[in-house]
């Protein structure tokens, strides 16, 4: 059983809180996609929502194999309800209109009621946990959520199976990077929206243009010496450290765990590490403070359009990639428009437009043509469209269990000095 499933906040070892409000105050969870260098708004990690994460003793609806079908309405009913995080669809230049929303409306004559109310997973699971382990409906048809939280909610029953009937282009096109997570084999409860990549990066004048492209040299290369920065998302970090040591992290044994830890640790003690970071990395790295971290590869993106020396790397060993997916809840009242919907946005040229404008990892393959439509630099950023090379060189952190969550977040919580 999840630890959140069955305990409350009082039973979080205090490293697991720790990497909560880490996650919402400056990792991941604080991105606000494409506004990550801009003033942004992030979710607080109150009582209340972590009192609604752990469930508190209320028992989930269902457990394995999915949400019960509600009855759909949507033959008659023609709208949907879609909650996802602020930043991440098309907006017109006028700042009025959601293109590819609008366009799916004009196709299908289904209209698409888009709130903007996902600021991080926590904070989200706390409005909908309620409704769901009550079992009744949320009043969304349609959601977007990190993969950890995908998975629960599908462990939990809280998602219903998607009808592969409605998903011709889905199923054609999504990227064979992201066809078969732990969580969720096959993608019979899910479609990822976007992909997010765990890079390295490096400020080529701060280097004196030497580049930096693995975890080794991050942390013996005395040439950096006190300049470089991880995360303080214990996946990322650990599973880069992993990835460098010869590991698979969608594999990985204790002992395995205990040797990246321990790597990391000398880069700590010999005081090659600077810090490590949230997504507040930006600035030092922009500025030079920094000489090379790792980073998250949409706020590459960003900073390289206003700093010409930011540069990245994908390590030979490979990089760690996670993904915000798109899940139908238990009880929505529109499955098949949403099923509709979520279909819609893997036809390449929709998909082109839509990455066109967020700057994540697009899941979809063969939007290259499309995207170069819009914009050629674009179309050849592997940050945006990784090439065959690069995905396969992407990989997933395992799912966890309650107890090596609890035992892992502890040990990182230690190194990182948190």
């Amino acid at each position: 059983m999840d630890r959140y499933e069955s305990e409350g906040p009082k039973d979080l070892s205090g490293a697991q809180l720790a990497a909560m409000r880490r996650t919402l105050t400056s990792g991941r969870g604080a991105l606000t996609r494409r506004s990550v260098l801009r003033a942004g708004g992030v979710g607080a990690l109150g009582v209340g929502a972590m009192a609604a994460l752990s469930g508190c003793g209320i028992p989930p609806a269902k457990r394995e194999g999915g949400a019960q079908s509600s009855d759909d309405h949507s033959d008659k009913e023609k709208t949907l309800s879609f909650s996802n995080w602020t930043e991440y669809m098309d907006v017109s230049e006028d700042e009025k209109s959601r293109p590819t929303l609008v366009e799916f409306t004009k196709r299908t004559g289904i209209k698409v009621k888009y709130t903007e109310d996902i600021n991080d997973n926590v904070e989200f699971f706390g409005k909908i946990q309620p409704q769901l382990a009550a079992g009744q409906p949320t009043g969304r048809d349609l959601i977007s959520v990190t993969d950890w939280l995908a998975g629960r909610m599908i462990r939990l029953g809280w998602a219903q199976k998607l009808d592969a009937s409605l998903l011709p282009n889905a199923y054609a096109n999504l990227s064979a990077q992201f066809r078969s997570p732990d969580w969720d084999p096959g993608r019979a409860y899910s479609y990822p929206w976007t992909g997010i990549s765990t890079v390295i990066a490096y400020n080529s004048k701060a280097t004196g243009g030497k580049k930096v492209d693995s975890v080794a040299q991050l942390l013996d290369d005395p040439t950096l010496k006190g300049r470089v920065g991880f995360l303080t998302e214990m996946r990322d970090t650990v599973g880069m450290a992993l990835l460098d040591l010869g590991k698979d992290p969608g594999k990985f044994t204790d002992a395995d765990f205990d040797a990246a830890i321990g790597r990391l640790q000398k880069g700590v003690d010999k005081k090659q590490i600077r810090r490590f970071t949230g997504n507040d990395y930006t600035s030092d790295l922009d500025k030079g403070d920094l000489a090379a971290c790792l980073a998250w590869a949409g706020d590459v993106i960003q900073l390289q359009a206003g700093n010409p020396d930011i540069k990245y790397a994908i390590p030979a060993a490979g990089y760690i990639t996670s993904s915000d997916n798109l899940l139908v809840p238990a009880g929505a009242r529109h499955q098949k428009n949403a099923t509709r919907l979520i279909d819609y946005y893997y036809e390449p040229p929709v998909a082109a437009q839509l990455a066109a404008y967020i700057n994540y990892v697009c899941p979809v393959e063969g939007v290259a043509p499309e995207l170069a439509k819009i914009d050629p630099a674009l179309a050849s950023n592997t940050l945006i469209i990784p090439d065959r090379a690069m995905a396969a060189k992407s990989h997933a952190f395992r799912s966890l269990s309650a107890a090596e969550e609890k035992a892992y977040e502890e040990k990182f919580a230690k190194l990182i000095g948190a």
